[in-house]
């Protein structure tokens, strides 16, 4: 592969520290969710917040980039991720996600063909996550 671009993000501390990307563009605390037994801070994310927002800005793209390719023309379009925590039957800790898809201009069949290939083809995310977390995909 040849890298073209490379993040980079240190955390500290784990799920009650900081993490902050190697630019400062983000520097945020990392309270645990009250949902899994921590304090949850107004103001402050967590690492499933974070992963969810680098998914559905990427998922995204790879629709748009699936829409251009097949010259579908849209009027607007957004992915929503939601990213799942929780115990696998064996006691550790798994994610699922489900990414909603709305493309404008488009009737839901060429919708769904779009985000099929977007995830199936495209998306880098999809691609990392295959075969090692639930990812669905659905066009609202």
């Amino acid at each position: 592969m040849d890298v073209l671009y490379t993040a980079e993000a240190t955390s500290s501390g784990g799920r009650e520290g900081r993490v902050r990307t190697s630019d400062g563009v983000l520097d945020l605390p990392l309270p645990m969710p009250k949902e899994l037994g921590g304090p949850g801070r107004p103001g402050a994310t967590n690492p499933e917040q974070l992963f969810a927002a680098g998914y559905a800005a990427c998922f995204e793209n790879a629709l748009l980039r699936a829409a251009w390719e097949r010259r579908v023309r849209l009027e607007g379009s957004s992915v929503t991720a939601r990213v799942g925590i929780g115990r696998m039957e064996n006691g550790r800790f798994n994610l699922q996600v489900d990414l909603v898809v709305s493309l404008a201009g488009v009737d839901e069949a060429a919708a769904a063909v779009l985000a099929r290939a977007a995830h199936e083809e495209i998306c880098p995310y999809s691609r990392a996550t295959r075969g090692n977390i639930d990812v669905k995909v659905s066009v609202a």
